[in-house]
């Protein structure tokens, strides 16, 4: 058994982040200790000095373990596994081609999701007066490829839950939160309950579009 860390890892994050939302949901996974450092977005407290000195980019989640500080939230669940989980190959396989397919998956999560239902959502929750129609278009093209790809098996990787599914399920759970439906996807629908019943599973808060001020 990996030993746990000497002190609860910190998580600097926002409750509507769907970033922020995979780490903690990982970090529950895994069982591991974790103090959540909320960062009020609105007030731009992600872009003060002190925070940058954090991230860069000046973007949520960071972790903080021991003196250790990780950015990034696809980089950081690599890091968890890796640090902390007794089955990591389970959740980062080492076989080629299971990898190949699992980092296929974080880099959909950097891209079509983060471009599709992620900016969608980030639409609504904000009020940004911009036509949506791309994002909705590019939403739906995803899930599409995600229904084809969960008819024929149980995650996105293969047969068991990987970070890949970690790293895609937030947004796509709360797609309809941008206007995206997930009515024509029964498959994309059914991978959702099977991460919603792997134990130490938690909930990303619904947010109320519109009433964010």
């Amino acid at each position: 058994m990996n030993a746990l860390p000497s002190a609860p890892i910190k998580i600097y994050s926002a409750a509507v982040s769907g970033h922020s939302h995979r780490v903690r949901l990982f970090l529950s996974l895994l069982g591991l200790p974790f103090e959540t450092i909320e960062v009020d977005l609105r007030a731009g407290a992600h872009k003060t000095p002190e925070f940058l000195r954090r991230n860069a980019f000046g973007q949520v989640p960071v972790i903080e373990d021991g003196e250790l500080t990780i950015a990034d939230s696809n980089a950081i669940l690599v890091y968890l596994a890796e640090r902390y989980a007794d089955d990591a190959a389970r959740w980062v396989p080492r076989e080629a081609l299971a990898a190949a397919r699992v980092q296929r998956w974080l880099s959909v999560a950097a891209g079509p999701l983060a471009y599709g239902p992620a900016a969608v959502r980030v639409f609504n929750l904000f009020g940004i007066d911009k036509d949506p129609s791309e994002l909705l278009a590019r939403s739906h093209a995803l899930l599409k490829v995600m229904e084809e790809q969960l008819q024929a098996q149980d995650f996105l990787a293969g047969d068991a839950a990987t970070i890949a599914d970690i790293a895609n399920y937030s947004y796509v759970a709360h797609a309809p939160e941008g206007g995206v439906s997930l009515e024509a996807y029964p498959a994309v629908r059914a991978w959702l309950g099977r991460i919603e019943a792997l134990p130490g599973f938690v909930p990303m808060q619904a947010s109320k579009i519109g009433l964010c001020a």
